[in-house]
């Protein structure tokens, strides 16, 4: 619940053409919990059809989720500028495509200017990348991010809390994610020690 005393964060969530669409409902779903986040989406055409493919939700559906939606080719969006205040932004889940274009600057399309805005103003820019076995172009690509200052956060599930469900390994994964962007639960799962 927003209070007074509670500053409005804003965090922007992208869904690129990777499978994992589960990544970025799910932390749209955890921020909207929070009650102290704006959320700004964009989806690139290959992430909706993923969408389609992998959940039992609509277009609409996923949109509503979402504080602000903007299309992926409106270069001119407000999160396509450095003058937008904004917390960070998440690519859930970032195709090697996506990775490629962050890692060589080319903001092609309003995800890969969001992120090269991210950062160029050293902002919190985490890519939970989707793709396994790894080829040496993926590998440089993640390094050129990472000393960028980007975060790669491949979804890769722990099994210390011996999860049960999908829906317990993706959960977990998003909220490590909520964890970076400084957006801990209150009832996130953690490592207590033996």
């Amino acid at each position: 619940m927003t209070t007074a005393s509670t500053p409005i964060k804003r965090i922007v969530i992208a869904i690129s053409g990777a499978s994992g669409a589960v990544y970025g409902v799910r932390l749209l779903q955890g921020l909207r919990a929070l009650g102290h986040v704006q959320t700004h989406l964009v989806v690139s055409d290959a992430g909706w059809l993923n969408v389609q493919q992998e959940l039992d939700m609509t277009r609409a559906d996923v949109e509503a989720l979402a504080d602000v939606v903007y299309p992926v080719r409106n270069i001119g969006s407000a999160i396509a500028s450095g003058s937008f205040r904004c917390d960070g932004m998440v690519i859930a889940p970032c195709s090697m495509r996506t990775l490629a274009a962050v890692a060589l600057g080319l903001s092609d399309n309003l995800i890969t200017r969001a992120a090269d805005v991210m950062l160029k103003e050293r902002r919190k820019l985490i890519l939970m990348v989707r793709e396994t076995p790894l080829n040496l172009a993926h590998l440089r690509n993640m390094t050129s991010v990472t000393e960028m200052g980007g975060i790669v956060f491949p979804p890769v599930p722990g099994f210390y809390q011996r999860p049960q469900t999908i829906e317990e390994m993706v959960g977990h994964s998003v909220s490590r994610v909520l964890d970076l962007l400084d957006l801990p639960q209150a009832d996130a799962q953690r490592w207590g020690g033996l």
